[in-house]
């Protein structure tokens, strides 16, 4: 198992691209595998053919390094192919145990998941009536579930020992149609009985989103800033746009006035590193995708020197890979910015979760009309206007900071003509 990813630490095997005694070229697409960020297609760097599949399609959290497929070279014989023993790790020499007394052979060591244990545990089933098959002989809630299928439990219990005298009464039962004090008992394995709950593993993508999120909310410090934006002239270069068949979303102008208003103040434009701030050359904004796996963030390169048509361009086609789960690593690691958009759901605002190394995110709600005082005339006017909040890391971007930069990029905002269009 290669490391597709600077954090991924364990894959998943989705689908096997070769078969067995298949021949293999370099650059040949081998298996797709599912790391703590995207789906990614393992590549051959030889020829040769495919001798042996060792991890199956559906294996799940195979650690970096294991052994999952062998190759020969062309002209070998691929069904003699030998499999390597896995690596063992010897103990030091005074851990040593001395050597067993020939007596009854050694008990075989069983290997249960933690749901698993509970199913049998619960019915009183012998775990060695299982048959394993998870990997290395685990004993998998599947293979508990259809040992209970075969073993039903009896319908005879123990009776329960005698109570202490030093133990109270039992209380006596609720009177019929009475509510019970209790809620019953939860028995993994029966659908539809009350209680009950359905275990769902989380994929890999979700672990590490959970990580990354924790470790954002514990270490970095979390400033909140918020401001109005009028979004009037936007709406109507839209329009315009629109007319020559330009078609480009209130979105892929935030994207453009954030990137313009990074390059006017690149104090803001750093990351966090073990010895401080580290100022960025280049300007990368990360726009936050919603998929079927969890949310990743493709990034818009240098997106300072891009027109609002090519920002719009590029955000479509990265979105699209993102929810297909075929992002490469270099489009979704290395963003200096991240922009979070809830508006299409009528979000009015909120604040989002910095995306570390960031110092910065900027949450988007939905806009509005609401009215107010026209301070030129004094007279009241429908605005269009959207909530936006910069999330920062106070320890690269204070508050007086962080308002300057929200000031000037409801400024370019609410100017579009003052950046470059298409």
């Amino acid at each position: 198992m290669p490391a597709l990813s600077p954090t991924m630490e364990e894959g998943n095997i989705v689908k096997w691209l070769k078969k067995e005694g298949e021949a293999v070229a370099a650059g040949d697409a081998l298996c797709e595998i599912e790391t703590d960020k995207a789906v990614v297609t393992m590549e051959s760097n030889d020829d040769g053919v495919m001798a042996k599949i060792l991890m199956e399609e559906g294996s799940r959290s195979v650690r970096l390094g294991t052994l999952i497929a062998l190759m020969v070279e062309e002209g070998q014989d691929w069904k003699q192919v030998e499999i390597p023993p896995p690596e063992v790790v010897a103990p030091p020499p005074e851990a040593v145990a001395p050597p067993p007394a020939p007596a009854a052979p050694a008990p075989v060591t069983l290997r249960l998941s933690p749901a698993a244990r509970h199913i049998l545990e619960t019915h009183g089933l012998d775990p060695k009536l299982a048959t394993p098959t998870g990997p290395r002989g685990l004993i998998t809630k599947e293979d508990a579930l259809n040992l209970l299928k075969t073993s039903p439990v009896p319908k005879t219990t123990p009776a329960p020992p005698p109570p202490s005298p030093l133990q109270p009464k039992a209380a006596a039962p609720p009177a019929p149609g009475s509510r019970p004090n209790i809620p019953p008992l939860s028995t993994p394995g029966k659908p539809g009985a009350p209680g009950t709950f359905t275990e769902i593993p989380a994929s890999n993508i979700r672990r590490v989103i959970a990580q990354r999120l924790t470790q954002s909310k514990t270490t970095i410090p979390h400033a909140y800033a918020s401001v109005d934006c009028d979004m009037a002239a936007v709406m109507s270069l839209r329009k315009t746009l629109a007319k020559e068949e330009i078609k480009v979303s209130v979105n892929d102008f935030i994207i453009k006035a954030a990137a313009v208003t990074l390059k006017e103040m690149p104090e803001v434009n750093v990351t966090w590193s073990d010895n401080g701030p580290r100022p960025l050359d280049s300007i990368h904004i990360a726009i936050a995708v919603a998929t079927d796996k969890g949310l990743i963030t493709p990034i818009i390169k240098d997106a300072a020197n891009k027109g609002v048509q090519e920002i719009s361009a590029n955000a479509k086609a990265l979105a699209q890979k993102a929810r297909d789960g075929k992002l490469l690593p270099e489009e979704y690691q290395g963003g200096s910015f991240s922009i979070s958009n809830l508006g299409m759901f009528g979000i009015s605002g909120f604040s989002a979760v910095i995306n570390p190394p960031q110092s910065c995110i900027l949450a988007v709600g939905t806009s509005r009309s609401e009215l107010r005082l026209h301070e030129d005339d004094q007279t009241l006017r429908t605005q269009q206007l959207m909530t936006v909040t910069l999330s920062s890391d106070g320890r690269l971007v204070d508050d007086e900071l962080a308002s300057r930069f929200l000031d000037k990029f409801r400024a370019n905002l609410e100017q579009p003509q003052r950046m470059i269009l298409v």
